[in-house]
């Protein structure tokens, strides 16, 4: 089912996790943890990574440690699949920073999240993707996250960033199915990719080539399955398996916000360990860490 857009040089399709940061017991952070997991979900069938999304927790690192975890994915699994790292920031400044150490460092591409914490306008972003598409020669993919940044864009606003040159494509985790399916409609040059796990089956319906996932992050091969049933045109069993999907992202709810994607990679057989969350993000207690292994045994996948 891969589609070759004509502003993506990537052609970014396929299982594309937002791959956690891992953490020493003390918080620090740990990029032979960061390392390691990017190696599973590529050796699990992911297509590409992004390193430092949402799963990432990019917001409560510092600018260096930015920097480590995009040089310890790109040292691990760069020149085998795509990575393309977030480098999104409240300032356009810090942004730019970031693209620039990113690229450096030898990252494939940009995922740059709409500022967040201050209102912005349309004129601003715009300003603010022109900015950072002029600071690198890199494919830019926007991170269209506005429950967690407070900003959404207008399809007005949309199509004045994707006419930018290095703009590739559109990362969406605004559940907006109607917004979704208008700017793919609008935009069949660019690449555009699902962001919520809810949405997975839907969004390859309307158009999207790329799956970004956390359930990818533990179970990549669920994911990668779900993507190559729909694209050998076997829509009954995607739609199968993106019921499983449901399953394991209720099951991973439990707890704290983001605790289940850590919690159940420490339930797996792997041999690496990625650490909890950094403050003030909590891990789950005892009891939801059992009920988590209780639900993936129930679901055969521990």
């Amino acid at each position: 089912m891969q589609d070759t857009h004509a502003a993506d040089p990537l052609s970014l399709h396929g299982v594309v996790p937002p791959t956690v940061t891992a953490f020493a017991r003390d918080e620090s952070l740990d990029p032979q943890g960061t390392a390691a997991h990017a190696r599973f979900v590529v050796d699990g069938g992911a297509h590409a990574v992004f390193p430092l999304g949402t799963n990432g927790e990019f917001a409560l690192l510092s600018p260096e440690e930015r920097d480590r975890v995009v040089e310890a994915v790109v040292d691990e699994v760069g020149g085998e699949v795509p990575v393309i790292a977030g480098v999104g920031a409240p300032s356009t400044r810090e942004t730019v920073a970031r693209a620039e150490a990113a690229a450096a460092t030898g990252a494939d591409g940009l995922v740059v999240v709409t500022p967040y914490y201050y209102p912005l306008d349309a004129t601003g972003a715009v300003e603010h993707y022109r900015r950072v598409a002029e600071a690198t020669d890199l494919p830019i993919y926007v991170y269209h996250i506005p429950s967690k940044t407070g900003n959404a864009l207008a399809l007005e606003t949309l199509d004045e960033i994707a006419a930018i040159e290095s703009v590739a494509g559109l990362k969406d985790s605004s559940k907006d199915v109607p917004w979704l399916g208008q700017a793919i409609d609008a935009h069949p040059e660019l690449t555009f990719m699902a962001g919520s796990d809810s949405l997975l089956f839907a969004g390859l319906e309307i158009g999207c080539t790329g799956l970004v996932s956390a359930v990818a992050n533990v179970f990549p091969e669920l994911v990668g399955d779900l993507y190559d049933a729909y694209a050998a045109g076997e829509e009954e069993r995607a739609r199968e398996l993106q019921s499983r999907v449901y399953d394991v992202r209720d099951a991973l709810k439990r707890g704290p916000y983001m605790a289940g994607v850590k919690t159940a990679l420490s339930l797996r057989d792997v041999d690496f360990d990625v650490g909890g969350l950094r403050s003030p993000l909590r891990t789950m207690s005892d009891g939801d860490r059992a009920a988590l292994e209780d639900d993936l045994r129930t679901l055969d996948l521990v």
